[in-house]
Parts: structure tokens; C-alpha cells; sequence
């Protein structure tokens, strides 16, 4: 029986497409609208004097593509969120507030931290519809689990996040909450761990979620006992995932939240080629070393820490190894040091290192486990027993200022001017790659896990079932165009991360 173009066309996948402009220049924190919109009649708000914010309409634009509730657009009764959560509930937004800084900044004046973190004006935007959906009952909180030496101090003070909640607080008498999900942070010096100071981490705790034969290292053949995560001792990343075990410590506010905003930087990946919506979901980890990062060792060897088997790369590998033992028992720090200064001044930064490259088979799996776990793991702890999905994620991708070269943390500023929004994360990540000009069939972390049957994460089965939805104007009753994803176009070819240079640009 033939599907009629009526049902095909209700079967799409919409991702929302707003436009920006090219950078965040001209506004300050707390990021206000550029002017009031109707929606947000019932909040007060002071707009005289501040400066135009177009990066919150491009924001409001993306809801608007993805069709939320249409029948109310443009009235002050559009709720765009009301659909995924309701008046008391909780969503919680997850940035990626990765780092503090972007050591490319100090070789190209282009290059700038705004193309590492998402950006505060995001942020502002998406909580002001969050508390729209929630009202004065309901919760919003922001959560991320940063790289283990990011300065969270830092990090709110770049985006502004004590400016946007002091506004929530006084304006709207509304509390906006801000957890650093990490029970440790680490004081690296020449890249090795020198210091560790505890952190209080998610009030309400972590759960244990273990996928078992659910995971994607199931029949993976690759070997448990290689695997190494991100600290020294590989113990804890090899026993959380073997003996049919493939276990994640994740945030209990997270899981325990009715909705979770995804709130991924567009940019390069150096162990996934991109990171974008599916790679965001690390940051919700209460340890990190459960997390496998790479195999140890060569191709040849059962690894997949670098290409072919040449002697130095094998050679580097067994230091590495000799350098963690010794590391995981606190001995030969100054070794260690010394050896990593002679690494970088030898061999540089770009050479592949640690499963940099696209050959690296760990991570995508790992990403594909976690988003298993935030969407079949539900509130009550009962999980990966339902048929489908048991919560709804919402991404929306800050690509006004993306992200180029050597990502995820040293990369080149790409002036995007672009945020895209969906409900389904490959969606939303074919989009991304689209306006990158990468080919997502040279991405595993995309073709395989668009493809897998079980615990699927996506309605997507195929390119063609992605459409965009964008308004056709600016203006607050926007009308919208609907197109084929394969007509989104971009001018602009990222530089892939040098580990992936000639295996993920589209030929």
C-alpha cells in the first residue's frame, strides 16, 4: 500500500532554522530581547536602552520553524515549550561550558572562547521561554559537568550567568538554579594532573544506569581491558564496561527533570569528527573515567589510539601507559611532565594522539549509550524496559559563532549566524553537519546510531526525512517556509579537526 504524500509529510522530522547575526558583539548580560514580544505580555520587562539582542530572536525564530504551537504564533498566547512540559514541572538546560578558555586565541586573533562554550545570550533566550512553560511554580535549572580543569567562576562570569539570574530573581521573583554537575576538579601543569579539589557536585546525587547487552560495545569487538577513559587509572573505565556491564554514572537532576534543553556549541570533534547534539550528553556525568575516550594501542594491535604501526607511535603508546600506572599511584609527576613538554615541542598538536582521528571507535558508542540512557532511563529509576523513548529532549545548537579545526577545545571562530532547534537529535545533527559541509555517512556517530533498532533515539531512517522549517520574515507573525534538508546550503567548508582532514568533508 503506497503512503500518500499527505502521511509521508507527517512522518518528517522538522528541525527549526533562525538566523543571527555573524557574532555576539554590541550586547551585554543579561542578554534581553531587542524589543518585547507578545508571548511575554504577563512578564515585565525593562527594554529602554539596551542594546539589540538579535541573537534571542534567532532563538525564538528556531521554536518558530519547528512549528510548536502553531495555532498561537504570533499572539500573546504562544507558549512554544507548553507542548514538552508543563505549569509546576521541571526542565533543566544543559550548555556545554567545556572550558574557560581557547589556547587558539593566542596564535589567531579570530580565534576566541566564544566558539568553544555556548554563548550566554542562548542561554538567556531559551530560560525565558523555560519559566513561559513553568511559571512562578516550576523549576529551571542550568546543569553541566565542565572539563575537570574549567573554572567554573570563569565560566559564569563569561556568560553572564549571575547577571541572568539575579534578572529572573528580581524582575520575576523566579529562581534560576546553576549546578556544576562535577564531584572534582584538577589542576593540570604541562597536561598532567597536579592537584584535585573536591567539588559538592549535584545536590540530588547520580544514578547508576547500566545499559548492559543494550549498549553499543555489544558485539563491538573491541576489548574492555584497553579501554581509557580521563583520568590516569584505566580500572574504573575497563570494569564499568565489562562482564556484560556497560554502566554511566549520570546527574539524578538531569533524569529526575520533565524536560532536558540540549544546548550544544556547533563545532569540530577531535574523537567524534563533530559535536553538536548527541556528544553534548558527556556533560551530564558524575565521573567521567566511567566514560571510554579510546582503545589503547594501534589498529593492529586492537586499539584504536592511532593509524597503522609505525615504531614511534607504538613506542609513544607504551609511555603513555608507563606514564598513567605510575601517574594512577601519584609517582613520576615531573617525569611525566617533562615527557609531555618533549611530546608537543616534537611532535606538535596536530599529530594523532589519545584516538584523535576517525578512526576511533570507542566514543561514538559511547556517545550513542548515553543518549540510551537520558532517553529510556525515567524518572522513577525504572529503565530501558519501555519501546520507546520515555522523555523528550529539545536541542537548540548555538551556531551563530561555530567552531572549526582543532575542536572540541582549541578551535577557529566560524561566523555562522545560525541556531537550529529540534525534538529529535540526528535531526538536528544532520542539519548541523549540512551547514558544516560534512557527509554524515563518514560520521559513525551519526550513521550508526540513526541506524540502530534497538533503544532508537530518532524517528530519522533515512536523509530524506529531515525537513527545515525557517520564517520567511522578520516579523512577530512570521509565516513559515518548509524545505528539504538536502536545499539547506552554506558557503562556508569547515576545517575538520587534523585527525579527520580527507575523511569527513562531503566529495
Amino acid at each position: 500500500m503506497n503512503v500518500s504524500e499527505e502521511e509521508e509529510r507527517a512522518s518528517l522530522v522538522r528541525v527549526g532554522l533562525g538566523r543571527g547575526p555573524n557574532g555576539y558583539d554590541g550586547i551585554e548580560a543579561p542578554w534581553p530581547p531587542q524589543c518585547h514580544y507578545p508571548e511575554f505580555d504577563g512578564f515585565k520587562q525593562n527594554l529602554d536602552d539596551v542594546p539589540s539582542n538579535h541573537v534571542f530572536s534567532a532563538v525564538r525564530d528556531a521554536l518558530i520553524g519547528m512549528g510548536l504551537d502553531a495555532e498561537n504564533r504570533g499572539s500573546s498566547h504562544w507558549n512554544p515549550l507548553s507542548s514538552l512540559a508543563s505549569k509546576g514541572q521541571t526542565i533543566v538546560l544543559k550548555p556545554n561550558f567545556i572550558r574557560h578558555w581557547n589556547p587558539e586565541s593566542s596564535r589567531d586573533s579570530k580565534a576566541s572562547v566564544e566558539s568553544v562554550i555556548t554563548h550566554g545570550a542562548i542561554v538567556r533566550a531559551v530560560a525565558d521561554f523555560a519559566f513561559l512553560a513553568v511559571g512562578s511554580t516550576g523549576r529551571v535549572v542550568i546543569a553541566e559537568a565542565a572539563q575537570q580543569d574549567c573554572d567554573f567562576e570563569i565560566i559564569r562570569e563569561l556568560t553572564g550567568l549571575d547577571q541572568i539570574q539575579a534578572y529572573f530573581r528580581d524582575t520575576h521573583n523566579f529562581e534560576l538554579e546553576i549546578i556544576d554537575l562535577r564531584r572534582e576538579t584538577v589542576q593540570f601543569k604541562d597536561g598532567v594532573i597536579v592537584s584535585r579539589r573536591p567539588l559538592p557536585g549535584d545536590p540530588k546525587g547520580y544514578r547508576a544506569v547500566d545499559l548492559g547487552s543494550k549498549s553499543f560495545f555489544t558485539n563491538s569487538g573491541l576489548d574492555p581491558n584497553l579501554f581509557r577513559g580521563a583520568d590516569y587509572d584505566p580500572g574504573p573505565t575497563s570494569e564499568h564496561h565489562s562482564k556484560g556491564r556497560n554502566a554511566y554514572l549520570l546527574s539524578e537532576t538531569v533524569l529526575s527533570a520533565d524536560l532536558i534543553i540540549n544546548l550544544p556549541k556547533l563545532k569540530t570533534h577531535k574523537k567524534t569528527g563533530v559535536t553538536l547534539a548527541l556528544k553534548n550528553m558527556v556533560g551530564i556525568n558524575g565521573d567521567k573515567n566511567w566514560l571510554p575516550h579510546h582503545s589503547a594501542g594501534g589498529v593492529a594491535q586492537g586499539g584504536d589510539e592511532f593509524p597503522g604501526s609505525a615504531f614511534l607511535d607504538r613506542a609513544r603508546s607504551r609511555l603513555v601507559e608507563m606514564s598513567r600506572s605510575l601517574l594512577g599511584q601519584g609517582k613520576a609527576i615531573g617525569i611525566a611532565r617533562r615527557y609531555r613538554k618533549f611530546e608537543i615541542a616534537t611532535r606538535g598538536d596536530d599529530f594523532i594522539r589519545s584516538g584523535n582521528w576517525y578512526g576511533n571507535q570507542t566514543t561514538w558508542r559511547m556517545c550513542g549509550d548515553l543518549n540510551r540512557c537520558v532517553y529510556y532511563s525515567d524518572r522513577r529509576g525504572v529503565h530501558l524496559e519501555a519501546s520507546s523513548p520515555v522523555r523528550t529532549v529539545l536541542t537548540i545548537i548555538d551556531a551563530i559563532v561555530a567552531g572549526q579545526g582543532n575542536g572540541p577545545l582549541a578551535t577557529n571562530n566560524v561566523p555562522l549566524g545560525v541556531v537550529l532547534a529540534s525534538t529529535d537529535p540526528i535531526a538536528v545533527d544532520l542539519a548541523a553537519v549540512r551547514l558544516m559541509n560534512f557527509d554524515p555517512n563518514r560520521i559513525s556517530k551519526i550513521h550508526e546510531i540513526m541506524r540502530a533498532k534497538e533503544l532508537p533515539i530518532t524517528q530519522v531512517k533515512r536523509i530524506s526525512d529531515v525537513q527545515i522549517g525557517e520564517p520567511k520574515q522578520k516579523k512577530v507573525s512570521s509565516e513559515l517556509e518548509v524545505y528539504a534538508l538536502t536545499e539547506l546550503q552554506s558557503e562556508i567548508h569547515f576545517t575538520p579537526h587534523p585527525g579527520w582532514k580527507g575523511h569527513i568533508e562531503n566529495v
